[in-house]
This record gives C-alpha cells, sequence and structure tokens, in this order.
C-alpha cells in the first residue's frame, strides 16, 4: 500500500495566469499556507512528489532539494490535484491507501487518483505535461465533495476564512495559545490577545493598535509595525517583513514574508519581496513577488453599480460571481506613483505601469508604458537586469535557473503581445 502522494498539475493552470507563470499553481496562497502546505497538512509522514510543467521543473528542484519532482519511484501512488483546498479531513475523504484504483471527481474534474500497477506506467508517461481528465479515464469513478479552486481571486474571496482556520491548526500544533506580557509592549493597544501571536523578534512601536476581535493576527519572526498602525484581523503579516507608521490593515489579509507595506490594505494577498510602503487604496488584491507598486497606487474593488466583477482574461471575459475583486499582479512588475487600476484588472508579469488614467483591465507579461497609450514590450535583457537590481537589494541572487526561466516565458507569450496590438 502507498504511502506516496503526487501533487500534480492539471490543464487549468492557464486560469490562473498571471500568478502563475512562475510557480505551479499549487505554491499560490489563501490565509496563512500555499495549497501545496495544506495538502502536506493533511497527509504528515506520506512521501512527497512534486508535479509541474515541463519548463518549471528544473526551478522547482533548485526550490525543493530534498523533493523529487516529476519523477515517481513507488509501485503506486495518490495523485492530489494542485488546485484542492485541503482542510483537517481531506484524508478521510481520500485516504493514502486503498485496495483498489480509484478516481475522485468533483464536477467532472479530477480532484485525485490512486493509481497503480500498468495505469501508474500510463501516468508516468504523460508526467512532462499538465495532467488532463482523460489519463485516468480508465480508472473506476467516485463523486468527491473535495472543493477545487477555479481562478485566483477565488483565493483572496476565501483567504479570511483560511486565515482563522490555518490559524487554529497552527495553534493545535503548537499545543497552547502564547501568553503576551502586554506591559512589556508600551503604548500598543491589544484586543483579544489570546488571539495574537507574535514570532521572535517582532516589535511593536508606540501607538501601534492589534485589533484580533473579529479574527487572529499572527506576526511572524522580525516582523516590524511602526508607530501609529492599525492591524485588524484575520491577517497574517511574514516573517521580516515592515508595516509603515500610519499604515491600516484591515482584515482578510495576507502579506510576505519580507515586505514593506503602508497606506490601506484590505482582503489582499501580497507575496513575498514585494512593496507597497506609501499611501493609496489595495483591496482584494493579490499581488506576486518582487513587486513594487508606487507611492500613491490606488485599484478599486468594487464597480460603481455593485454588480458582478468580470476579468478580462487574454482570450475570454470571465463572471467572477464577486461583488469584490481588485488587482491582479504578475511577479516582478511596477507601478509608478499615482497609478490607478480598475476593478478587476489584470497585470502581467515583468510589467511597468506608469502614467495617468486607468491602463487597459489586461496587460500582458512584459508589458512597458503609460497607461491610455500602446504599451511596447519590455524588452528581455533589461528586465532581467532590472530583476538582478531588485533582488540584489534583499540579499538575494538571480539564479541561471532564473534567468532561463524569464527568458522561456518571455518566449512563449510573445504570441500574446501581437494580439494585444504591442510591437516586437
Amino acid at each position: 500500500m502507498t504511502n506516496t502522494i503526487c501533487i500534480f498539475e492539471d490543464d487549468q493552470y492557464q486560469k490562473f495566469f498571471p500568478l502563475a507563470y512562475i510557480r505551479p499553481v499549487y505554491n499560490l496562497k489563501t490565509g496563512i499556507a500555499s495549497l501545496k502546505e495544506k495538502i502536506l497538512n493533511a497527509y504528515p509522514g506520506a512521501k512527497v512528489v512534486l508535479h509541474c510543467r515541463s519548463y518549471l521543473s528544473d526551478y522547482m528542484r533548485l526550490r525543493n532539494p530534498k523533493t523529487l519532482v516529476n519523477e515517481i519511484p513507488s509501485e503506486d501512488c495518490l495523485f492530489i490535484n494542485g488546485r484542492v483546498l485541503a482542510d483537517e479531513n481531506l484524508a478521510k475523504r481520500i485516504p493514502l491507501t486503498s485496495k483498489n484504483e480509484v478516481v475522485y471527481i468533483n464536477d467532472g474534474q479530477v480532484v485525485a487518483a490512486y493509481v497503480k500497477g500498468a495505469s501508474l506506467r500510463r501516468v508516468k508517461r504523460e508526467l512532462h505535461h499538465p495532467l488532463s481528465p482523460e489519463v485516468f479515464t480508465k480508472i473506476p469513478q467516485t463523486g468527491s465533495v473535495v472543493r477545487l479552486i477555479s481562478y485566483p481571486w477565488e483565493l483572496v474571496h476565501l483567504n479570511g476564512k483560511e486565515l482563522a482556520s490555518d490559524f487554529e491548526l497552527h495553534m493545535k500544533s503548537r499545543g497552547k495559545k502564547q501568553k503576551l506580557n502586554l506591559k512589556k509592549y508600551v503604548g500598543v493597544h491589544f484586543l483579544n490577545p489570546s488571539d495574537i501571536v507574535l514570532g521572535e523578534g517582532t516589535t511593536l512601536k508606540p501607538g501601534v493598535v492589534l485589533d484580533a476581535g473579529k479574527g487572529p493576527i499572527w506576526l511572524g519572526q522580525n516582523v516590524q509595525i511602526l508607530p501609529n498602525s492599525v492591524i485588524v484581523g484575520p491577517v497574517y503579516i511574514g516573517d521580516g517583513s515592515i508595516v509603515k507608521s500610519g499604515a491600516t490593515i484591515y482584515e482578510n489579509t495576507t502579506i510576505g514574508p519580507v515586505c514593506k507595506v503602508g497606506g490601506e490594505i484590505e482582503g489582499s494577498i501580497i507575496h513575498g519581496y514585494s512593496n507597497k510602503q506609501h499611501a493609496g487604496f489595495l483591496g482584494h488584491a493579490y499581488i506576486g513577488a518582487w513587486c513594487n507598486l508606487g507611492a500613491g497606487t490606488n485599484n478599486s474593488d468594487l464597480k460603481n453599480n455593485y454588480s458582478h466583477v468580470k476579468v478580462q482574461m487574454d482570450r475570454e471575459q470571465v463572471d467572477t460571481g464577486l461583488q469584490f475583486v481588485g488587482l491582479m499582479m504578475g511577479d516582478h512588475s511596477k507601478s509608478a506613483i499615482n497609478s490607478m487600476f480598475n476593478t478587476g484588472t489584470i497585470v502581467g508579469m515583468g510589467s511597468n505601469i506608469f502614467g495617468f488614467g486607468f491602463p487597459p483591465k489586461y496587460v500582458p507579461p512584459f508589458s512597458w508604458g503609460a497607461a491610455g497609450e500602446t504599451f511596447t514590450t519590455f524588452a528581455i535583457d533589461k528586465f532581467i537586469e532590472v530583476a538582478k537590481r531588485v533582488m540584489a537589494r534583499r540579499g538575494v541572487e538571480l539564479s541561471s535557473f532564473e534567468e532561463r526561466l524569464f527568458k522561456r516565458i518571455f518566449d512563449f507569450t510573445k504570441d500574446e503581445r501581437i494580439r494585444h496590438g504591442m510591437p516586437t
């Protein structure tokens, strides 16, 4: 019987662009943890194999040196879709072991599959591609109520619930809640301190308010909260991040690690090493890694007629079914001072946005230009130069794997830029 799980990417990964260009979908976050981490928490002790698109495989091996990537050595395996939103009951609904092969299906999509023998050998031959449902068609099926995430704004919409759930799970693993020495923090106001966790080395300056009355607040290690900042839970702020003076971080927000944030942020997810440290509103947004939002950058997250937000993706328009959807920005993108983004705008990775007015609601990867004007292409060599400078400021070196990855993404997104009228 197996003790191996393979977290796999299926053929829906493009729906998570621009956030999934440089990472598998299962490395996206909601709450404190990524989708992958939530799955691993459900199967403690299991051997783990990661599956991803072939162009990401070298980079994933670099980032996961102790984990097999696109390689399954066992004779049987439990495949789990990387879009699964796992909870503590996942292993009960989808057991690690099974007497017979089985595919778990939700609304025609593969949630998981226990595979062995000839079926596993057939799946192994397809590991260099995202796995489609057809790979598992010859295996008996059963229904499943396990949820699959379909678009990145769903991760934002669920962030508050997942923050509370992840917090509770972490508290169980710690055995007891942290008891804060409130007298240590002069001039700091704690509301419901039993639901507040402060990591080692974290500092709180006078005038700070931590309000966990409606949800927990978790501050990682070496976080700095500067004077007169207000944080309203549920909120998670990762290791090494800085909240600037006078900032307001509202509920359902995940930040970091190593971010600088200020102004007003609500219901948003910001990946590591990104900055939004000046005045301006960011709401119901998902920001990738190594982004920088200039002073006065604002995004709309609610239409004036309060109808559902429709998001323009590369080839289709999607009705999100949600009233609140903000900015989705890919990794290594920048906005200049006083930039404005309309409700449900998507900005492709490696883009540089400036000028007055609103840019288009869909900006292709590696775009350079002013709002209201025709964008040009951010040349890949110049982009890499900028990325090296930005990362060096945080003591991080851009690897040769990442350079090759960026060039690969630049090449296969060329047609997309042409479709949107950009000169190459």
